[in-house]
């Protein structure tokens, strides 16, 4: 397997102590290099006439890696390493995330209309047209972000508290890309009823609920029946927000290779949430053959081991991923590090599209098969046409929120991805260029207008 690319998730910052001699600095840029670290920004931090101490920022490829540059720092004589800070904990230190006022308390007066006695009159109002939660209280424009840990990322079952730090997260991206306030609830639980009920007593305070992290296949219960059971939009972000940005990225990429959603083969690794999730949406894109693969293989119609999901899925044909991808016009995966090789890539038709979107190593490394697919996407910020969510649920809530719609459909993650695709302008198109970039800021606000309209054309919204 290629090695990975440095990048800013393993970032330290090294303070060393490095004498004022001609060449010091150079060794150390040297062992840095030498090493396979990225070198970023330099401060010189303190100087006199015989040492100085300066800041190094270095990206490495993983934990090992870090280690391994900071032991090559530490050998070369005259050089003291002082400090290392990994930059990914000290941002996450003390959290990421925290609830501010909109409002100053400044005068007796301020007090008593924000608080009592007089936010008892909003109290009886409230009561008396419940109607009114959305204009007088933060529900209007808040999401509760749940889970149960037992999916965190592509780590595991890790619990509610190890997940915490990715619903923090989670909760800065809503509010930076749509402006939405969003608040992380990780229950102590991983029963479906209890998480169930737990959603619906906490439900008065939030405009939605987004569903993070929560294994397959109780998400898929969890999803559907909080959806009948509440009037709020409901969204399961691993499986929707996932499908939807697929989907947009397969759009643009079939235009690449003159292809259509109808006549392609294409091949999905992973049968889990994400996995069952863009297979449905592929479908009511129109893609007319699909096939489906686990850790076991082709999702046979003669095995008897597979769950209710996979088996809307099941074909008759049999065996191994790799037999699957004889002819596949597209792979798709959403599984596991290292799962496909480039003689699978090989066995493709002509123009191979390849999505390998496990994180963080990918199914392939790009550079392995670089000269033989014709569009390349991961789920990694650091290859061109990264598949992130981040393009998707935040445009999808703001514009749900905003209609006040009761649920969120299948049509709306049909025109979301196509809002999504159409940012990408045919100039600009390219086999790097198929997806836009998460910080365009033209994504949430299209993704929106997409969520609303569909709403209102099926008659879900509200306002």
């Amino acid at each position: 397997m290629a090695d990975l690319t440095p990048n800013s998730s393993f970032s330290l910052t090294l303070r060393l102590q490095i004498p004022n001699r001609i060449g010091m600095l150079a060794s150390v840029t040297q062992a840095i290099a030498t090493s396979g670290g990225n070198l970023g920004q330099i401060d010189l931090i303190e100087q006199t006439r015989q040492e100085s101490i300066r800041d190094l920022t270095v990206d490495a490829a993983s934990t090992e890696h870090a280690e391994t540059i900071v032991q090559a720092i530490k050998t070369l004589p005259h050089i003291k390493v002082v400090d290392v800070y990994d930059r990914t904990f000290n941002l996450h230190r003390g959290g990421k995330i925290s609830i501010a006022s909109r409002i100053a308390l400044r005068s007796v007066s301020d007090l008593a209309m924000a608080y009592t006695p007089g936010v008892g009159r909003i109290c009886k109002a409230i009561a008396a047209n419940p109607e009114e939660v959305y204009h007088l209280t933060i529900k209007q424009n808040t999401v509760a972000i749940v889970t149960d840990g037992s999916a965190v990322l592509g780590l595991g079952n890790l619990g509610p508290a190890a997940a915490l730090p990715v619903m923090e997260g989670k909760a800065m991206l809503f509010k930076e890309f749509a402006g939405i306030d969003a608040f992380p609830i990780c229950l102590a639980t991983q029963n479906t009823d209890e998480i169930v009920q737990a959603v619906k007593q906490i439900s008065p305070v939030f405009g939605g609920v987004n569903l993070e992290d929560i294994a397959a296949p109780r998400c898929f219960e969890i999803e559907q029946r909080l959806r009948q059971e509440l009037d709020i939009p409901v969204f399961h972000d691993d499986q929707h927000g996932t499908a939807i940005v697929t989907l947009a990225a397969l759009y643009n990429a079939l235009k690449l290779v003159h292809k259509s959603m109808a006549d392609i083969r294409i091949v999905i690794n992973g049968a889990g949430a994400a996995g069952v999730a863009i297979a449905r949406l592929l479908r009511k894109a129109g893609a007319q053959t699909i096939l489906m693969c686990d850790s076991k293989g082709i999702l046979s119609t003669c095995r008897t081991d597979l769950t209710e999901e996979k088996q809307e899925f099941a074909v008759k044909a049999q065996g191994t991923l790799a037999g699957a991808m004889q002819g596949a016009d597209v792979f798709i995966g959403v599984s596991a590090p290292g799962v496909l090789t480039p003689e699978m890539v090989q066995a493709m038709a002509k123009d191979p599209i390849v999505f390998a979107m496990a994180n963080p190593i990918p199914e392939i490394q790009p550079e392995l098969v670089s000269k033989t697919v014709a569009v390349m996407a991961t789920g990694r910020s650091d290859y061109p046409n990264q598949i992130n969510n981040v393009l998707a649920f935040p445009g999808v809530f703001r514009g749900a929120l905003d209609c006040r719609a009761q649920t969120i459909t299948t049509t709306m993650y049909l025109e979301a991805a196509s809002a999504i695709a159409s940012l990408v302008n045919p100039a600009d198109l390219n086999p790097e260029h198929i997806i836009p970039s998460v910080f365009d800021v033209r994504v949430a606000p299209a993704v929106a207008a997409a969520v609303q309209r569909a709403a209102r054309e099926e008659g879900i919204a509200k306002s």
